[in-house]
C-alpha cells in the first residue's frame, strides 16, 4: 500500500464524527490493506512495534522538527518549525504546511515525486529504532528527512504524529477491535480473499459486496459480525497485545485462528482490574468471597521458563514495560524458586529493616531505575508478592518453542502434552492452587469468606501489617487480561486523588529559577487532555529537578515563563475539592491541589478521564466511576494500578 493511501484515510478518519462510520472506514482500509495489514494495524494506533514490545523510535520533537526544517529547504529552521508549532498547537499540521515538493528534485515519476510505501515508512521507523552510539541521532536526522523530503502534505502530517506518537484521530483501541471483526469475520462472509481462496499471488482485495463493486464494508445494508466474532479478537487481542497480528490471523485464519491463541512466557498480557466495592458488595454478588490483602506496591507480570535459553526470569510493569533490570534481587528471587514455567500477577511492595511495607513512592524509586541499580539496591529494598497464576508448566519446555524456533516470540501454551497450562478460563480457586505450588514464599494469602464481619476482620489485620486494605473476588471468577469487571473490588481507606497528565509548566522563580516549578494539568476526554488546573506545591528540590530533567526532552513550545509541553508524564496529586471553572478547557478546577508523586507505572492513556472528573464534582464519587472506554484507559483512581491487584 502507498503511504498517500493510507494518509488520506487517515485524513477522512479524522474528519469522520460518527462511531459507526468511522470503524466503517478503518475496516475498509484493513480490507484494501494487502501485504500491509499488520503495520497498517499498528500505524492506526500511533505504533511500530506490538504493545508488549519495548522497543521505542527514541525520536525527540527536537529531532522531528530539525527534519522538517531541512525537508522544507535551505531557508527553514528548527526554531521556525517551532514557531509554527506554537501557533498550530499541532506537529502534524505544522509539516502539513510545508512545501517540501520543492526539495524532490526531477524524477522520472510523473508528478516528480518517487512514491513512499507503508512497507517503506515502517521499514525506516525501525532502522531509527535500531540506530544507538555514537552519531545515531544524527543517522535518524537525516532518515526522517529522506522521508519527509519525499511527502506530499497529508502524508507529512500523517508522518510526524506517527513518528511522536500522537495520532489521535479519533481510532482508539476498541474501534480498531470492532473493525477486525467487521472487516473479516462478518456474518454475510465480507472480507479479503486470501491466496488460499483465489490462487492468486496476492490478496485480491476483493469483498463479498453484493455484486456493486463497491468494496466496502460499511453501510446500513451489511451486516455486522457476531458476537462469537467479536468475543474472539477481544481475547486474541488480550493475550498477544498485537493488534497487527490479530487483524493478519483473523483474516487468514477467522474465528478458529483466534481462538487457539494462547497466553506465552515472554509476552506479557494486559493486567486484569478491579472495581471499588464493598463488602457487602461482595457478599451480595459472590456469595462466597475471596479477600486478598491489598498490598501498596507496584504492579508486577513475572514471565520465567527454567532451562530454556532466552527465558531467565523477565519482570513487565502494568503497562507491560520491562523492568527486569530495575530489580535484579526479584529475579534471583524467582531463578532461585520457581521450577516450572510460570506467568504470575503480583506486586513489588518496598519495606524497611523489619520488613514492614513501605509507602508506594519508595518502591518507584527502584521501579524503573536505569542507572545506579546496585547503590539503590541497598538503598530500598524490594519484596515480590504475588496473588495470581496466568500460566504454569508441569516441566521442560524446550519443544513448546514456536513453528519458527524463535524463542523470543515466547513459550506457547498449546495445549501439547508437555505445555505449561493456560490458567486464565480456570476459576481463582484453581488459579491460587498453582501459584502456591510453584512459588509458594511468594504466593499471597488467599481466605474464602462468607459474611462482611470475616471481611472487616481480614481488612483491619491488612491495615494493621501497614498495607492498604484488601481485595474482594468472586473465587469462581476467570482471569479476563485487560478488563475491569465486577469480579475483583477494592475496598482501602478513602483518600481521593486524580491521575492527571502534564501538557504545560512554568518555569520557577529564586533559587528554583532554572527549574519547572509549575504545572499544568490535565485529563484524558477521548483522544484529547484537557487542563484542569495547577500544582506548585508538595514538590521537593529534589523532585523538581527530576521532573525538570524528565520533561524538557517533551517540550514543544515556550513563550515567556511558559512552556507547553507533549502529554508523557503522569502525576497523581490529590486535592480538596473539584470546582467548576471557566478557566480550564475542562470546565473544571482543583481546589488546594498538592503533588503526591509520578505515575511511573501509568501511561498517558490511563490517566483519569473527564468523565470521572464530572462524577466526583457532581458528589457521585466512585459510583459509576469504574467503566472502560473504548477497551483502554481507565477510569477509576487507582492510586496503585501498576501497583495493585486493580
Amino acid at each position: 500500500m502507498e503511504f498517500a493511501a493510507f494518509a488520506e484515510r487517515v485524513e477522512r478518519l479524522e474528519a469522520e464524527p460518527a462511531d459507526l462510520e468511522t470503524t466503517a472506514i478503518v475496516a475498509d482500509l484493513l480490507v484494501d490493506a494487502g501485504d500491509d495489514l499488520e503495520t497498517v494495524t499498528r500505524f492506526l494506533l500511533g505504533r511500530t512495534y506490538p504493545a508488549h514490545d519495548d522497543r521505542t523510535l527514541d525520536i525527540g520533537p527536537a529531532s522531528c522538527r530539525e527534519a522538517i526544517a531541512r525537508a522544507a529547504g535551505p531557508n527553514v529552521t528548527a526554531d521556525d518549525v517551532e514557531d509554527r508549532l506554537a501557533s498550530r498547537g499541532e506537529i502534524g499540521a505544522v509539516a502539513a504546511g510545508f512545501d517540501f515538493g520543492g526539495q524532490r528534485g526531477l524524477s522520472a515519476f510523473g508528478d516528480g515525486r518517487d512514491p513512499l510505501s507503508v512497507a517503506e515508512v515502517d521499514g525506516t521507523l525501525r532502522e531509527l529504532a535500531a540506530a544507538t552510539g555514537e552519531g545515531s541521532e544524527s543517522r535518524k536526522v537525516d532518515a526522517l528527512f529522506g522521508l519527509f523530503n519525499r511527502c506530499d502534505p497529508a502524508e507529512a502530517r500523517t508522518l510526524a504524529r506517527l513518528v511522536l506518537g500522537e495520532m489521535r484521530i479519533g481510532v482508539g483501541e476498541g474501534t480498531v477491535r470492532d473493525a477486525v471483526a467487521e472487516a473479516f469475520l462478518a456474518d454475510d462472509g465480507i472480507g479479503v480473499e486470501t491466496e488460499a481462496d483465489n490462487g492468486e499471488g496476492d490478496p485480491t482485495n476483493e469483498t463479498d459486496d453484493g455484486g456493486d463493486g463497491s468494496g466496502e464494508v460499511g453501510g446500513d445494508d451489511v451486516s455486522r459480525a457476531s458476537d462469537e466474532a467479536y468475543a474472539a479478537v477481544e481475547r486474541a487481542l488480550q493475550v498477544t497485545n498485537d493488534y497487527g497480528h490479530v487483524a493478519r490471523l483473523a483474516r487468514e485464519a477467522g474465528i478458529e485462528g483466534l481462538n487457539a491463541e494462547r497466553i506465552r512466557v515472554g509476552r506479557p498480557v494486559q493486567a486484569m482490574l478491579a472495581q471499588a466495592g464493598t463488602a457487602a458488595d461482595a457478599v451480595d454478588s459472590f456469595g462466597e468471597v475471596a479477600v486478598e490483602t491489598k498490598f501498596d506496591g507496584a504492579r508486577v507480570q513475572v514471565h520465567y521458563a527454567p532451562g530454556t535459553e532466552g527465558f531467565g526470569p523477565r519482570l513487565y510493569s502494568r503497562n507491560m514495560d520491562d523492568v527486569t533490570d530495575a530489580l535484579p534481587e526479584i529475579v534471583e528471587y524467582v531463578a532461585d524458586r520457581a521450577e516450572v514455567p510460570v506467568v504470575l500477577d503480583g506486586e513489588i511492595v518496598a519495606v524497611d529493616d523489619d520488613d514492614s511495607p513501605l509507602p508506594f513512592q519508595e518502591v518507584l524509586r527502584r521501579f524503573r531505575r536505569k542507572h545506579d541499580v546496585d547503590r539503590m539496591r541497598e538503598t530500598v529494598t524490594c519484596r515480590l508478592h504475588t496473588f495470581d497464576c496466568l500460566l504454569a508448566g508441569d516441566g521442560d519446555v524446550e519443544s513448546d518453542r514456536d513453528s519458527d524456533g524463535d524463542a523470543a516470540d515466547g513459550i506457547d501454551a498449546d495445549g501439547d502434552e508437555d505445555a505449561p497450562d493456560d490458567l486464565l478460563e480456570e476459576p481463582l480457586r484453581v488459579r491460587h492452587d498453582r501459584l502456591v505450588d510453584v512459588l509458594p514464599d511468594a504466593a499471597a494469602d488467599l481466605r474464602v469468606v462468607d459474611d462482611t464481619e470475616a471481611i472487616a476482620g481480614i481488612e483491619s489485620a491488612a491495615l494493621e501489617a501497614g498495607h492498604e486494605g484488601v481485595m474482594l473476588k468472586d473465587p469462581t471468577s476467570a482471569y479476563t487480561p485487560g478488563n475491569r469487571g465486577r469480579d475483583w473490588l477494592k475496598r482501602k481507606p478513602d483518600v481521593e486523588t486524580l491521575d492527571a497528565v502534564v501538557v504545560g509548566a512554568e518555569w520557577g522563580e529564586g533559587r528554583r529559577a532554572e527549574l519547572f516549578g509549575t504545572f499544568l494539568l490535565a485529563v484524558r476526554d477521548g483522544d484529547e487532555y484537557e487542563p484542569i488546573g495547577k500544582v506548585a506545591t508538595g514538590l521537593s528540590d529534589e523532585e523538581l529537578e527530576e521532573l525538570t530533567e524528565r520533561l524538557e526532552p517533551h517540550v514543544v513550545a515556550e513563550s515567556g515563563t511558559e512552556l507547553r509541553i507533549r502529554p508523557e508524564v503522569v502525576l497523581e496529586v490529590g486535592y480538596e475539592e473539584i470546582q467548576t471553572s471557566p478557566t480550564y478547557g475542562s470546565g473544571y478546577a482543583l481546589r488546594f491541589p498538592r503533588f503526591a508523586g509520578v505515575r511511573e507505572d501509568k501511561s498517558v492513556e490511563d490517566v483519569d478521564t473527564l468523565e470521572r472528573v464530572a462524577g466526583l464534582a457532581d458528589g457521585r464519587g466512585r459510583s459509576g466511576d469504574d467503566e472502560t472506554t473504548d477497551g483502554a484507559g481507565d477510569e477509576t483512581n487507582d492510586e496503585t494500578d501498576a501497583g495493585d491487584s486493580s
